[in-house]
């Protein structure tokens, strides 16, 4: 290893299920069983014994049916014994566990961490009651009864978007097309699909400008990393030296004002902690210019519109362009930064403790070398991973990149 890999935390190793609408074959704990196992694979191990710490990503006891649920799934993988603890950030749940891990490594704390997360958000309510669930993460007493839906805030705030920067329904429904082509090549994808612009503006009114196409889908599914110094991949993972090495270069969260009424009217078309979490992982990466150092990024599309802003909050292009870039093909396989490769949120899908962890199971692997040819990125070495919760009160930012 080279010195810019010493004090690194790296990812040993990556795995996850299929997303799907609905597993009636599994429980969240036989999903998240298969992430883990699949991630202890990939770091050549036969069990989880070499490792110090687990951190358990769910958001929701009611879709999961269970409480203390973190305890289940940390005996269900195998660390009972060892100390595991449960995060909880609405959708930024997963990168936040990742986060956690993070921070307890570089803390002397644990040497190794297995984060692992699942959700069943198809298998155990029907959608109504899994949209009103979800609904509760705007602020139950203020917000929530003025919006009911959960697509009413985004609709917000893009329809001030389009209102200040001219951006057009055509613009961000060319988001729902080209995630949706993606994930068309995953094999683990929730549903790939072929449409066009006229098919987005066709379908079913959600809260206008937003149609049905626009918005993410609920998946059922799991996801698992492994994160850990270089002397113990060195001691307990025969694969750490069979391919390029992977750290997380940079991460960091922030927090904005969970109601749409509280915040400024400057920053209301916009992610605020979407930027203080981007800025801050980025300088810690050694990022200063983002379209050009960054190669590959998931980010949150939890509608069309919302990856048009995170392009704009993530420094991938400048404020007010967000529109004419997704037009442009800025951000599609062949172009500047590939975004969502993986389908995103639109076409992976979204188990929601799951989603952050498998946005970074796909960076790894993107920069690994290791995906399909049909989506790989041709030479990634930095990526990035962008989570938030509600709408946009808690983000995650998560930097990836080879070393050595």
């Amino acid at each position: 290893m080279t010195a810019s890999a010493e004090d690194a935390v790296l990812v040993a190793g990556v795995g996850m299920t299929s997303f799907v609408g609905f597993r009636n074959d599994a429980s969240v704990r036989d999903m998240v069983a298969d992430a883990a196992r699949a991630a202890l694979l990939d770091a050549g191990l036969r069990s989880p014994s070499p490792v110090d710490m687990g951190v358990a990503a769910y958001e929701s006891d009611h879709f999961n049916r269970q409480m203390s649920l973190g305890q289940v799934l940390s005996d269900t993988v195998g660390l009972t014994g060892k100390p595991v603890m449960r995060v909880e950030g609405g959708g930024a749940t997963g990168a936040l566990a990742i986060r956690t891990a993070l921070m307890a490594i570089r803390s002397g704390e644990a040497r190794s961490v297995l984060v692992f997360g699942g959700e069943t958000n198809g298998r155990s309510v029907d959608r109504a009651t899994a949209i009103e669930i979800l609904s509760l993460s705007a602020d139950f007493e203020w917000e929530t009864p003025v919006f009911g839906a959960f697509a009413a805030p985004y609709a917000l705030m893009i329809t001030e978007h389009m209102r200040r920067y001219g951006t057009t329904e055509g613009q961000f429904a060319e988001i729902a097309v080209k995630n949706r082509r993606m994930a068309l090549d995953n094999p683990l994808a929730h549903r790939g699909m072929s449409i066009t612009v006229e098919d987005v503006r066709s379908s079913a009114p959600l809260s206008d400008p937003y149609r049905l196409f626009d918005a993410s889908l609920l998946s059922d599914g799991a996801a698992a990393v492994i994160l850990a110094t270089e002397d113990w991949a060195e001691e307990h993972s025969p694969t750490f030296t069979e391919r390029p090495p992977v750290a997380v270069l940079g991460s960091a969260s922030a927090t904005d004002r969970p109601r749409l009424s509280d915040r400024t009217d400057e920053m209301f078309p916009h992610f605020a902690a979407k930027r203080r979490a981007a800025a801050h992982a980025y300088r810690e990466a050694g990022i200063d210019n983002p379209p050009d150092q960054i190669d590959v990024a998931e980010v949150y599309d939890s509608f069309s519109g919302a990856e048009l802003q995170a392009y704009e909050d993530l420094g991938l292009c400048p404020v007010g362009q967000g529109g004419q870039a997704a037009l442009e093909g800025r951000f599609d396989r062949e172009g500047q930064v590939v975004v969502n490769p993986s389908g995103g949120l639109m076409g992976r899908g979204s188990a929601v403790g799951a989603t952050g962890i498998a946005q970074a199971v796909e960076v790894v692997s993107q920069l690994r070398g290791e995906v399909a040819p049909a989506r790989q990125v041709p030479g990634a070495r930095i990526g990035m991973t962008d989570t938030h919760a509600g709408v946009g009160s808690l983000s995650v930012v998560n930097v990836f990149g080879r070393v050595g």
